[in-house]
Formats: C-alpha cells, structure tokens, sequence
C-alpha cells in the first residue's frame, strides 16, 4: 500500500457503513486520518466503527433532511474531508415503468443529500482556508446506463455539481473532485436485477468489478494535500468502461 499523508485530518464519510465507504474509512484510519461515518444503517454502523477502532466514530443521518444534516455537522466540529459516497440505485426498470416516488428518492439520496452536506460543511472549510470534497459518482453518469434512468440522471448530476462547486471554491483552499467507478460488488447489488448485474460486467473491458480498496486508494489520494491543482474534475475508475 503506497503511504498517503492524513495525520492530523479528521474526515467525514457518508454511507461509511459498508462497500466503498468502508474501505475509504479504512484507508483514512491507515493514513492517519479520524473518520467520522455517517449511515443510515445503525446496525452496520456499530459494526464498522468496532471494526476500525478508537479513530472512528459513528452516527446515523438521514442525509436528505437538512435539519438532521445541520445537527450531525455542529456535533462532527472542524472538518477537514467530506467524502459523499452514501447512494442507492432505487432498483432497475424502464424510465416510464419507474415509479415516480422512487425517482424522486433516488434523486435525494444520490444528488440533493451531497448538496446538503456541502452546504453544512463548505463554510468551515472555507473559514479554515482548507478543506477536500470527494463525491462518489458512477460511470452511469457519464454513459447512461439503460433501466436505470433515475440512478444515472442522479450521478450525471452530482458530476455537474462537482464541477460547479470547485470552480466556486478554486480560490478558498477547498478543492473539489468526484470519481466516475464502474460497478463495485457491494450490499447496493441486492438493489439491481441480475440482468442489470450481468449488463455492466459486460461493457468492462478488464472483465470484472471494481474492489472497494481501488477505489480508496484513489479517494485518499484525492483527499490529500498533495492534490492541490486539480479541482471540478471526473477522475474515471472503471476497468476501461470509460470512452471520455
């Protein structure tokens, strides 16, 4: 494992119960980092935080309700990392075959809970002339991954975001990127259909899924000092998927 330097870095990471999350935690923890989890799941959130020690702490937030947001940043004090990886797919199907109030969820959970998060952390950040957003998006993102139109708009979205919040931040210290991964085999499997499964596999030209450490080892490095003149950007780790 290369050495990235956290010492000294406290980090907040959504959906840091399990998958991605947790590796990235992992990884935070082993680069000197505290890590703060914020999850949904109150079970496997004991579970990770016995599992990374002393140096994780965690909490349950429901990240589309602004108050609870509002309420878990005053506790989480001075924060220096915000990793928004917390997602759903909301299932597969096709775009007029969706129900409207799944659409709608998806949406929440994957676009308008990192905006909330954003705008409860950003000011600290700014206020302390430092600080690293990493968001979480997808390759569906970029590509638009069939039966999964809500999932894709939602990730297209965050990218825009992204890209929107660094250039707002550029001159504050807050440096802002998000990841386009292709699909990692975590618990958000148990939300698609096999055939969905079986579709993204196939248009992998590395022939299998992302492990949740390769894409740590990327986020840490984004979350680092020593990534100080790249902000706004889509940083592709998708086994070869990616034709931009």
């Amino acid at each position: 494992m290369n050495q990235i330097d956290l010492a000294g870095r406290r980090a907040i990471v959504t959906g840091g119960a399990q998958g991605i999350g947790l590796a990235t935690a992992e990884r935070f923890i082993a680069s000197g980092a505290d890590v703060v989890l914020w999850d949904i799941n109150a079970n496997n959130l004991d579970e990770a935080a016995a599992t990374l020690g002393e140096k994780a702490t965690g909490r349950v937030v429901e990240l589309t309700d602004e108050g609870a947001v509002k309420a878990a940043a005053r506790e989480a004090g001075a924060i220096d990392i915000l990793v928004n990886n917390a997602g759903i797919t909301g299932g597969n199907g096709k775009t007029w075959e969706l129900a409207p109030d799944i659409w709608r969820r998806t949406v929440e959970v994957n676009l308008v809970a990192p905006y909330l998060t954003c705008r409860a952390l950003v000011p600290g950040m700014i206020e302390r002339g430092y600080g690293r957003i990493v968001n979480i998006a997808s390759i569906a993102g970029k590509e638009g991954n069939p039966n999964a139109s809500h999932y894709s708009a939602s990730k297209a979205g965050l990218i825009a975001l992204t890209k929107s919040l660094g250039k707002e931040l550029a001159k504050t210290g807050v440096i802002v990127n998000c990841l386009t991964p292709a699909a990692a085999r975590t618990p958000i499997f148990d939300q698609m259909s096999q055939e969905h499964i079986d579709y993204m596999l196939s248009k992998i030209p590395l022939e299998r899924f992302l492990e949740p450490a390769e894409a740590a080892a990327m986020i840490a490095w984004l979350a680092s000092e020593e990534c100080s003149f790249t902000t706004g950007a889509v940083f592709d780790i998708s086994g070869g998927r990616a034709v931009y």
